[in-house]
């Protein structure tokens, strides 16, 4: 990957068809649209023209939450590892596994580290009904940090569920990113990177950014209009060299956010870490 053509790195996008899907409808999308309204579902060779046509790089995945829904991920992680393969200048594949798989999920997040190379993994702690400090996801985050991977959490409030009835079945009381705060101590060489503005916690989650050396703050989900002001001033000085731009499209644009991000009062040189400086450092695509 040429980091130098890029105008910024997104760290935070979801794969919600496949290449083999007939006739593209429910699914991730159909639980977002008390949030977001109607989104597309695009393929990962859809969502590399898409970022190819605006010179910007983004880490694509799904979610794998078997132990709530009883259902595989629509979309398999080996089918984004592979054909993100394909498109290698622009794409960046994570996983997901839910730590629910027990010890398959061990041999599952070594199998995609090993022969699909991907490059990290995420997790949603309410979709997947766990805390992220529960011993049982502990031997699934020794795998990811003896290969020196970044785990991305969802934090704070979801669009999954939003409006349903008992919203879904989704628990927010999963996704307080204090919880991340025993996994930075226990993993202390594990990139972390909390996702969103964690809604209604955003102090717990500048206050472990700015606590533990490795984890970072990516401000997908939420136009950069409604950020929180701690978030915004804390991203223009303390932690400008830890928060990365996520967009989580397709739920959100990288166009809105981008005209958005662009009227926040951040220094110039502020700028330029948040969208793509930090990310190159984070992934290791600078060496």
């Amino acid at each position: 990957m040429d980091v130098t053509r890029l105008t910024a790195i997104d760290v935070h996008t979801h794969v919600l068809a496949s290449v083999s899907d007939g006739e593209r409808s429910g699914g991730e999308a159909a639980s977002l649209a008390g949030t977001f309204g109607e989104i597309p579902e695009l393929t990962v060779p859809e969502l590399a023209a898409y970022y190819r046509e605006r010179s910007m790089a983004a880490v694509v995945f799904t979610v794998d939450s078997l132990t709530r829904t009883g259902r595989e991920p629509r979309v398999s992680n080996e089918e984004i590892a592979e054909q993100a393969a394909e498109y290698a200048d622009t794409l960046i594949p994570f996983a997901s596994v839910d730590p629910g798989r027990g010890a398959a999920a061990v041999r599952i997040a070594r199998r995609l580290i090993e022969d699909h190379h991907v490059r990290g993994f995420k997790f949603h702690p309410s979709a997947q009904e766990f805390y992220p400090n529960d011993r049982m996801a502990y031997r699934l985050y020794e795998v990811i940090a003896e290969a020196g991977l970044p785990a991305l959490f969802h934090s704070g409030q979801t669009g999954v569920g939003s409006g349903q009835r008992g919203g879904g079945g989704i628990r927010l009381k999963y996704s307080n990113p204090l919880h991340l705060d025993d996994v930075a101590v226990d993993f202390p060489d594990m990139p972390i990177v909390i996702a969103h503005p964690s809604v209604p916690w955003q102090d717990e989650a500048l206050a472990v950014a700015g606590h533990k050396p490795q984890v970072y703050i990516d401000l997908s989900g939420w136009s950069p209009k409604y950020f929180p002001p701690q978030l915004v001033k804390q991203a223009n000085s303390l932690l400008k060299n830890k928060v990365l731009f996520g967009s989580d499209f397709p739920a959100l644009t990288p166009d809105r956010w981008l005209t958005d991000f662009a009227k926040l009062d951040l220094k110039d040189e502020v700028r330029p870490l948040i969208l793509k400086e930090n990310a190159i450092r984070l992934l290791g695509l600078g060496a």
